[in-house]
């Protein structure tokens, strides 16, 4: 979506905007569904000659646990700060996205800040224990009966126990 800018460029003022981005084509290792679209609120502000565009994104997803495979529900809610520029004196800058035609756009504004800001690892919880590394159960659910492993520097003592 292109947003007009041109009432603002010349003189101090500030365009609103309400967005909504369809990202069910994007692709996640550990989001198996976008449960809602991509939604932007925010507005571009001209202030002292330079445009910076404020937003709030949001989006519910269906994640699968990284650690124990259980699917859970997110909401991920972001706020996103960025200068526009009619001109790139510093092209190297990825903060700094090129106006044209006094349109700026929030395809590319909205979904690269989104993309960037995605988590590298899903959890259920933060103390999400995983999985038993025997019999693959999840041990969220509660210890799962599996022996625990004898490290084999100490198996001999175990026999010995054992004679007894």
């Amino acid at each position: 979506m292109l947003l007009d800018l041109h009432t603002i460029i010349a003189s101090p003022g500030s365009v609103p905007f309400s967005y909504e981005a369809d990202i069910s084509d994007m692709h996640f290792d550990s989001v198996s569904e976008f449960l809602t679209p991509l939604r932007a609120e925010g507005k571009v502000v001209n202030s002292a000659g330079v445009l910076t565009l404020t937003a709030s994104i949001s989006v519910k997803m269906l994640c699968v646990c990284d650690r124990c495979g259980t699917e859970y529900e997110q909401e991920k809610n972001l706020e996103i700060t960025a200068k526009l520029a009619e001109e790139l004196e510093d092209e190297d800058n990825p903060d700094i996205y090129l106006v044209v035609d006094s349109k700026a756009d929030l395809d590319e504004i909205i979904i690269t800040s989104f993309v960037l800001d995605m988590d590298t690892k899903f959890l259920c919880s933060e103390d999400c224990p995983g999985l038993c590394h025997q019999c693959g159960k999840p041990l969220r659910d509660g210890p799962c009966g599996c022996k625990k492993d004898i490290d084999p520097r100490l198996a001999v003592l175990g026999q010995l126990l054992n004679d007894n």
